[in-house]
């Protein structure tokens, strides 16, 4: 642990770095009010905190930069218990879920400034709502899916002949009664349309609807369902040209899925906010970056997550916050919507 003198500098020079981007001199530092002690004593600690590994010299002049081990220390040790910015408040109710995420993507970029990457819930945690069985024409049926997330599948079934209208109907009550509440990728529901106790005539109109409730969770890959990223232009124009580079590199790594779940999925087993400073992220693209992140979900079970990504000397108060209140009411989004299954 460093000394409170030592905390004291190294939380204004990160502060100060990540309001200019620039080297942070003893001359700046004897400025702020907060700072009592001399030169002198200003340039010792500075000394003292890049021995440490905490300050770096990027160059021949005096000016000092946090690195990622000072950043780590000023995350870890000197943010407050309860850190700092503007809360965030997002309009989800009644929204489905591939709006609510854009909308959350969207609204987490604008307030922080950075790069903001959202994980839906896989569609295999979603359930059959409510089944329609219309009659389109003699020897044509519509069936319609409608999920807890919103979602609605539809699948037109042609027949060799007519179709009996009661027989329709019928299949519509059945589907309900034996269908709703059923995960989309779950086992039991081929064994619900295969019931042995039906006549030969309901088993052959259901196995040709069939079809219909296949492969509805097949879109489900891995700790979440879509991605929704928002915010590349505006951290692209509020960065410095040194940071662009690293910043580029990113969003072409970004365009691939797979590597988009691979930098959230630590996310999902961390009970808070996770924050990867530079070079602990494993992922190369990411080493020069932060990412700020957290699961979201019902209690004991992440279903998505959500992140900011930007540049080291980003606002970490703010990011933090903003990712935590996100990941708050994101959860209760998803409780409620999966309750009304």
């Amino acid at each position: 642990m460093l000394t409170p003198r030592q905390e004291l500098v190294l939380g204004k020079v990160v502060a100060r770095f990540r309001e200019t981007g620039l080297p942070v001199g003893s001359k700046i530092l004897s400025s702020d009010e907060d700072v009592t002690f001399g030169p002198s004593t200003i340039r010792a600690e500075l000394s003292q905190l890049e021995e440490l590994g905490l300050l770096d010299h990027p160059h021949t002049s005096a000016g000092r930069v946090p690195t990622d081990q000072g950043h780590r220390y000023f995350v870890d040790h000197l943010l407050p218990a309860t850190v700092g910015g503007p809360s965030v408040e997002l309009e989800l109710v009644q929204r489905e879920v591939d709006e609510a995420m854009r909308v959350t993507s969207e609204t987490l970029s604008a307030v922080t400034d950075l790069l903001a990457v959202v994980t839906a819930p896989p569609v295999s945690t979603a359930t059959i709502r409510h089944v329609e069985v219309l009659l389109l024409q003699p020897n044509a049926v519509m069936v319609v899916v409608i999920t807890s997330a919103g979602d609605v599948a539809k699948r037109v079934v042609t027949f060799p002949g007519a179709v009996d209208p009661g027989l329709a109907a019928w299949a519509k009550e059945y589907l309900n009664e034996r269908l709703a509440g059923i995960g989309l990728g779950a086992r039991m529901l081929g064994a619900r349309l295969d019931d042995p106790g039906l006549g030969p005539t309901e088993l052959r109109f259901l196995q040709a609807l069939r079809p219909a409730f296949e492969g509805l969770g097949a879109s489900d890959a891995g700790p979440g369902g879509g991605v929704y990223v928002s915010g590349a232009a505006r951290l692209m124009q509020s960065s410095r040209s040194s940071e662009v580079a690293h910043l580029d590199a990113l969003v072409d790594e970004l365009e691939r899925r797979a590597t988009l779940l691979g930098i959230l999925r630590h996310a999902l087993g961390g009970p808070d906010v996770v924050v990867r400073i530079g070079a602990e992220n494993p992922i190369p693209a990411l080493r020069s970056l932060t990412v700020v992140a957290a699961g979201y979900g019902p209690p004991q079970r992440k279903l998505g997550s959500v992140s900011v990504i930007g540049p080291v000397r980003m606002d970490y108060p703010q990011a933090i916050r903003a990712v935590r209140d996100v990941a708050f009411q994101l959860s209760r989004y998803v409780e409620e919507l999966y309750e009304q299954a």
